[in-house]
C-alpha cells in the first residue's frame, strides 16, 4: 500500500493499465441520483403563526411597552400591531406538525403575561399556516402582505 501525502493526488498507474480503465461495477453510466436517503416525518418545519388577542382597554403606552417586551423575551416576533383593546401578533414558529406550533402559540400570551406585563386579554384568534401556504397566499394577493415592518406598531 503506497501512501500519499495529504493534499496530492495519488499516483496513476504508468501505461493506462487495467486498474486505470476499470469503471464502478456497481453503478452503470446511465443511472442517476434520486435524491438520498428519505427525510424523515418528524423533522421541524416553519409555521406562519397569527395570534389575535382582545380585553378591557388599556392605555396604549402600557400595551406598547408589553408587547416591546414580549418581542425582547421572545426573539422570533416579527411584528405586532395593538390598540387599547385589542393586538395581533406574527411570528414564524418551528415546529413538528401543525398541532405541535398551535400549542405553544396558545401558550405564548399567557406564558408571557407575567415576565413582560401583558395585559389580562383572552386569546380570541388563532392562524397557523405552513411556509409554502403563506408564501402562495402573499403570491396570490389573499391574506396579510408579508411582515415587511417588524416591530411594534399601532394598528
Amino acid at each position: 500500500m503506497r501512501r500519499v501525502r495529504p493534499g496530492t493526488a495519488a499516483p496513476r498507474p504508468a501505461g493506462g493499465g487495467a486498474a486505470a480503465r476499470r469503471g464502478l461495477t456497481s453503478v452503470s453510466p446511465d443511472d442517476r441520483f434520486q435524491g438520498g436517503p428519505p427525510v424523515p416525518e418528524d423533522l421541524p418545519r416553519l409555521w406562519h403563526v397569527t395570534l389575535s388577542v382582545s380585553g378591557a382597554e388599556v392605555p396604549l403606552p402600557e400595551v406598547r411597552r408589553a408587547l416591546e417586551q414580549l418581542a425582547h423575551d421572545h426573539p422570533f416576533l416579527l411584528t405586532s400591531r395593538y390598540a387599547t383593546d385589542h393586538a395581533e401578533i406574527r411570528y414564524w414558529e418551528e415546529a413538528r406538525d401543525l398541532h405541535d406550533a398551535a400549542a405553544v402559540a396558545l401558550r405564548l400570551w399567557g406564558e408571557h403575561r407575567r415576565t413582560a406585563n401583558l395585559p389580562r386579554w383572552e386569546i380570541v384568534g388563532l392562524e397557523v399556516v405552513d411556509r409554502e401556504t403563506y408564501h402562495q397566499r402573499v403570491a396570490a394577493g389573499q391574506g396579510p402582505p408579508p411582515a415587511t415592518r417588524m416591530g411594534v406598531h399601532p394598528f
